[in-house]
């Protein structure tokens, strides 16, 4: 409610989205939270979207660990992760417990530098 609120006081309604960064957020942190944006009962004007990096991929990476005979399980958890944010851009996205690899783990990283 918060976000939504700050985002209507302060971003016109012609601009045609927002994209949110998971900012060192766990993956399942940063689905919760931008299905819960898009599930707010106020208006929004703008499509609220993501541009996660590292809560997008940190389970296909932790699946994948570097060995070509874990390809495929690293793709499945990267179409996990994908379809889990595409389901919460739209406010449709509900846990089921099956996270994926490293769903949980904290993705923050002190002092990080872009």
């Amino acid at each position: 409610m918060a976000t939504v609120t700050a985002l209507r006081r302060t971003v016109p309604p012609a601009v045609p989205g927002i994209t949110f960064l998971s900012g060192g957020q766990s993956e399942e942190e940063a689905t919760v939270n931008l299905n819960a944006i898009n599930t707010c009962p106020l208006h929004k004007p703008w499509a609220l979207t993501f541009s996660y990096g590292r809560a997008l991929q940190a389970s296909a990476l932790k699946a994948w660990a570097g060995k070509k005979e874990n390809g495929k399980a690293c793709q499945e958890e990267y179409i996990k992760r994908a379809l889990a944010n595409s389901a919460a851009c739209i406010g449709k996205y509900e846990t089921t417990g099956d996270k994926g690899a490293a769903a949980g783990d904290s993705l923050f990283v002190a002092n990080h530098a872009y």
